[in-house]
């Protein structure tokens, strides 16, 4: 079944629970009167996939169904570990460190929950190491989330690959790891990393091991500001990625 199909078939649903008297869920993005944020996309199958036109597709299904005479729902899902919301592990582009274990199972706990900073960047222009000096980002801030001209045109929300988002570029990847203190980096589309210098950026970010980058977060309607950020990605032994689960508290 195609995904406008399963779209149709949904809605269909809701409107007979409508009518039927049974409850639908509240799907919310801030909770608690504005003191959380979910900043993860839903995966859905019409989300951006890299590369892709067709976005993730359908990515879930029932193995077993109550409709058809089982006892309980329970479904498979087959995702790329670079779906949506994810978090790139030192694996992802270093095939000695894939080898040797650094996987997401190995990532840091502590970078990945803690204070951090959401800041707009300029919308001209990819995030050079001009863009970093001028952000004028204070020493002992670990934890960096960039708002960025992808958050303005909702390219999470477009199931088409657009390679003209923006993102890092390898000499402000280069600034940062030698002038900044900051440990995880979060941007606002399928890569840190712009798509002419994705790999080179890449290189840069997770040659040390130190620094993790969170992927596809949802920053609209945040108040650019310090927040409590918790990122919890899947513990995924040997995987070089993951879809993840990331909140803020103001």
């Amino acid at each position: 079944m195609h995904s406008h199909q399963m779209i149709i078939l949904y809605l269909l649903t809701l409107a007979v629970r409508r009518i039927s008297g049974v409850p639908i869920p509240v799907r919310r993005e801030v909770y608690d009167n504005g003191n959380i944020f979910d900043i993860t996309h839903r995966v859905n199958p019409d989300m951006p996939s890299w590369d892709s036109k067709k976005g993730i597709g359908e990515y879930i299904w029932l193995v077993a169904s109550m409709k058809n005479g089982s006892s309980v729902n329970a479904s498979e899902m087959k995702l790329s570990t670079h779906t949506g919301t994810h978090i790139d592990a030192p694996s992802h582009v270093y095939d000695e460190y894939y080898d040797a274990g650094f996987d997401i199972d190995s990532l840091d706990m502590r970078v990945l929950n803690g204070p951090a900073l959401l800041v707009d960047v300029p919308r001209d222009t990819n995030i050079t190491a001009q863009v970093m000096k001028s952000l004028e980002i204070p020493k002992g801030v670990n934890r960096v989330l960039f708002r960025t001209l992808n958050t303005d045109r909702k390219l999470m929300f477009k199931k088409e690959f657009d390679s003209s988002y923006v993102g890092f570029m390898s000499d402000g990847a280069k600034w940062l790891v030698e002038n900044t203190d900051i440990k995880l980096v979060g941007l606002d589309y399928l890569s840190v990393a712009s798509y002419i210098d994705a790999l080179p950026t890449h290189l840069v970010f997770l040659k040390s091991k130190e620094i993790i980058l969170v992927e596809g977060l949802k920053l609209d309607n945040i108040a650019a500001g310090l927040y409590n950020l918790h990122c919890l990605p899947l513990r995924l032994v040997r995987a070089d990625g993951s879809p993840a689960r990331c909140i803020l508290i103001d």
